[in-house]
């Protein structure tokens, strides 16, 4: 790295914010000579999936929304399993709260460590990415955006850019026969918004996995008539209560009736396609894109972020993920030492070698406890290699399977559920009464009830 080594992060969500903090850490630590970065936004705030919005389609600036944040969404898994390790929950509130708060809760606590002021000075916000490419010859990069508040493109060079846009923001969106005569509404889960707008009416979720299972039962929670999954493969198998129901595949709509690979029938008023999203790098070229999908340890990406054909082109966050912050903060200091010369990135055949030895694992693992056991090792290694604060990621990995086991027990109630902190040891409160009663998921109202303290 040289005095005038510039980089570019592109988002400033949870990974994003994890690489600049990385950063801010060793300014603190009072490490000279740290590079420029400019971090490029699409909204107009920090944070990225976690800013809730009204909007759905496309923004003021008519962009693509990024969010698919909904109102009434709780956490569903533990917050015991996303706490920092040099952040705990007892120190931004204070007090012991339940295991399973709400999406301002979260966010509320993934600011409360960030010194806003120092993070603003590195973010241009209403600057989407329009396109960026390499030159082998000055070996840097040219990164177009427009910025909105001046309404002109702009144009500067970088020597690393990282790129944090996520991706869960650009809706995979599935073709059923006789979808355009349905009379209803028709969404995909990233427009899903509210769930009392559904009140009263017989709902169809196709997909079987976290969106349909959550986007279900808060429907469900908010007064939906019913609620059937449809299902491509296995089903999720809960032991639903009288008004959820499993059916496989849809095969066609008629009008408003749906028709299932089983032969049988029912008739809806909304349907919902919770059916994933798609990696989405329309300023990438094609040598520069990573092509993948949802999965534990994307191919092409050494030690899961650095770009194989270019390592000075950084993915953050690009796999499925059971852990999150501390995966991401993991990350963001490994890109840190690397464009700091703490840490050296091999040549391509080594790369290759550690890449085929991480992705030959991947292709042997069956349950789910299996994939986080496998995450959870690949944030051991991350963290083997940097000064990033050590934490009991292994015991995050067990109280992950115990949510696992909750959820079969109970998928209605497993949020009742409290764990004591990996970090602090603190038992979570419980919640006074059934998460199903609970309708209020404001910051405010969430904090003003009355946690049942451990005893």
């Amino acid at each position: 790295m040289t005095a005038n080594t510039r980089i570019a992060i592109l988002g400033a969500g949870p990974s994003g914010l994890a690489q600049l903090r990385a950063f801010e850490a060793a300014r603190l630590a009072g490490v000279k000579d740290l590079p420029e970065i400019v971090c490029y936004e699409k909204q107009n705030d920090i944070a990225g999936m976690w800013n809730y919005t009204w909007r759905t389609g496309l923004d003021r600036n008519g962009e693509p929304v990024h969010g698919s944040m909904y109102r009434y969404l709780w956490s569903n898994g533990p917050k015991e399993c996303l706490e920092f390790a040099d952040y705990s929950f007892d120190k931004h509130f204070g007090r012991p709260i339940p295991s399973y708060p709400p999406r301002e809760v979260l966010k509320d606590y993934i600011m409360g460590r960030l010194d806003k002021r120092a993070i603003f000075n590195y973010v241009r916000f209403e600057c989407p990415v329009r396109w960026v490419t390499f030159d082998e010859e000055t070996d840097k990069f040219t990164v177009t955006v427009m910025n909105h508040k001046t309404g002109e493109q702009e144009c500067e060079q970088f020597d690393y850019v990282v790129v944090a846009t996520g991706h869960f923001s650009t809706p995979n969106m599935p073709y059923f026969e006789g979808l355009e005569h349905f009379p209803g509404r028709v969404l995909h889960a990233h427009d899903f918004r509210d769930a009392l707008e559904f009140e009263g009416q017989e709902l169809l979720l196709v997909g079987g996995s976290y969106s349909a299972e959550d986007i279900g039962t808060q429907c469900y929670k908010y007064g939906a008539k019913s609620v059937t999954l449809s299902h491509r493969g296995d089903p999720l198998g809960y032991d639903w209560p009288e008004g959820i129901e499993e059916r496989p595949l849809l095969i066609r709509l008629d009008g408003d009736v749906a028709h299932f690979e089983d032969g049988s029938s029912k008739r809806f008023d909304a349907v919902i396609m919770c059916t994933g999203y798609l990696f989405h790098f329309p300023f990438l070229p094609d040598d520069l894109r990573l092509q993948t999908h949802n999965c534990l340890y994307p191919d092409n990406l050494y030690k899961g972020v650095f770009f194989h054909p270019n390592p000075k082109l950084i993915y953050l966050g690009m796999q499925d993920q059971y852990f999150t912050f501390n995966m991401f903060d993991a990350q963001a200091w490994l890109v840190r030492d690397a464009i700091m010369g703490k840490f050296v990135v091999p040549d391509a055949d080594a790369r290759r070698e550690d890449m085929e030895k991480w992705l030959a694992e991947h292709e042997t693992l069956e349950t789910p406890q299996e994939s986080i056991d496998f995450q959870a090792k690949y944030i051991r290694d991350l963290v083997s290699l940097t000064d990033y604060p050590d934490f009991p990621i292994e015991k995050q990995a067990e109280l992950f399977k115990s949510w696992l086991k909750d959820k079969e027990e109970d998928i209605m109630g497993f949020r009742n559920k409290s764990y004591a902190s990996t970090i602090t040891g603190t038992m979570a409160a419980k919640l006074p009464r059934p998460w199903m009663d609970i309708k209020d998921d404001s910051l405010e109202g969430f904090m003003a009830l009355n946690f049942i303290e451990a005893e």
